[in-house]
């Protein structure tokens, strides 16, 4: 008995359930909102000047084709200077033309911008045009000659005039870098070195030589590129070689400095060695400014008059 009655208690809730759910149901409803006739409107697709996702993945590709076509790696702009994903067509477009009209080869431009990626999202009025600028008023490079300083030095472009261009410009005058021996479009790619860190270590070492302030300036200026070479690498080894295997004198580094532009591996010291096998020597200019054809042909006419002389 206890079982059945219990079975209809658990009937019965349900039902009251039920019945409390459709009275529910006839208690007036609140008013709908108001719908203007805007809401009913269909939607709008977006605005024609906004890419779909579909165009902004065809121009992306187009962006990529156009790097190749230049011959620029795109994987490496990529990773070098990921805000060229955002950057449009057309600003890629725009710099190429710039290029152009500075007189610039498309080649010359692809190399230019694999170089230097960051160039392709840089500002052209606020950040190229100034540095061409000052290359053209301030160190009077000619305009033809604009092309030939950016091409031996692409660095120049990425490289801040207020904070290193011009205080190295300066620093070189000062040093001699003026009248005939200005700075010119050979010697441009200077300006991108830094006083402090790369070139007066470079003046004090040929000063540790021995060499006054004013024989080193004029060595400098003879050999521009003595500023641009390795104290520990390049000098240092080649100094070290004159004066222990040569038995050189320092007085030679005077008259002729380009001696530091030599390979020590390749020239120097396979030609001075042949000279000494044979009993020869020669002044650094006259062993190392002829080509290796001229300079057998220079060897083997001295040991054919050493043979002559000993006849």
């Amino acid at each position: 008995m206890v079982i059945r009655k219990q079975r209809k208690r658990n009937a019965k809730a349900p039902l009251k359930m039920l019945i409390r759910f459709q009275l529910q149901l006839q208690l007036p409803l609140p008013p709908p909102p108001s719908i203007s006739s805007s809401t009913l409107k269909p939607s709008q697709p977006p605005p024609s000047h906004l890419p779909t996702t579909s165009d902004s993945g065809r121009l992306f590709r187009q962006k990529l084709l156009h790097l190749q076509d230049l011959n620029v790696n795109p994987h490496k702009v990529l990773h070098v200077n990921p805000e060229f994903r955002s950057t449009p067509l057309s600003s890629l477009l725009s710099l190429e033309s710039f290029f152009l009209t500075l007189g610039f080869s498309r080649p010359a431009i692809g190399r230019v911008l694999d170089m230097h990626p960051k160039l392709l999202t840089a500002d052209i009025d606020a950040e190229i045009q100034p540095i061409i600028d000052f290359l053209l008023h301030e160190v009077r490079i000619p305009f033809p000659d604009i092309t030939k300083s950016i091409n031996r030095c692409p660095r120049l472009l990425v490289t801040d005039v207020t904070h290193q261009l011009r205080p190295t410009f300066e620093f070189l005058r000062e040093l001699g870098f003026v009248g005939n021996h200005r700075i010119s479009c050979q010697t441009t790619l200077l300006l991108v070195s830094s006083v402090e860190l790369t070139l007066k270590p470079k003046i004090e070492y040929l000063k540790s030589l021995g060499f006054s302030d004013k024989e080193v300036e004029i060595m400098v200026i003879r050999s521009p590129g003595l500023l641009t070479f390795s104290v520990d690498n390049n000098l240092v080894p080649k100094v070290e070689f004159f004066m222990e295997e040569m038995k050189g004198d320092l007085e030679e580094f005077k008259r002729f400095p380009q001696y530091f532009s030599f390979s020590l591996e390749k020239k120097i010291k396979p030609r001075y060695r042949a000279l000494v096998k044979h009993g020869f020597k020669l002044p650094l200019s006259k062993m190392l400014k002829v080509s290796d054809g001229e300079f057998n042909d220079m060897l083997m006419e001295m040991r054919l008059q050493l043979a002559e002389r000993t006849t």
